[in-house]
């Protein structure tokens, strides 16, 4: 599946966090990747993937950090949200409902 920036301009960091979720994405195909600038300062990255359905947190982040992780700090720095979720869990997800009904940041 395509990676989404589902709102917002797109920037120098935030076309780097795609570039390393293009690689994760090539390797599950399946994976629902979406991501945006919440504000100068703020990144949100959710990954639905049904590959992470039995996983626990600390196995899903080391498979999504695996890429992530080849990033210089300064773009890192920006990632406020990384939320890993399974299609089942993305419905019941509170974390969720900031991707699916977002509230503006006041910065």
């Amino acid at each position: 599946m395509a990676i989404s920036i589902s709102r917002g301009r797109t920037d120098p960091k935030i076309e780097k966090l795609v570039e390393a979720l293009e690689q994760y994405s090539t390797k599950h195909p399946t994976a629902d990747i979406s991501l945006y600038r919440q504000n100068s300062v703020s990144v949100r990255i959710r990954i639905v993937d049904p590959s992470f359905k039995d996983r626990g947190r600390q196995d899903r982040h080391k498979a999504v950090w695996k890429y992530l992780g080849r990033l210089p700090d300064e773009v890192l720095s920006d990632v406020s949200m990384l939320l890993l979720l399974t299609p089942e869990e993305q419905l019941e997800s509170f974390a969720n409902q900031n991707f699916e009904h977002p509230i503006p940041s006041k910065f």
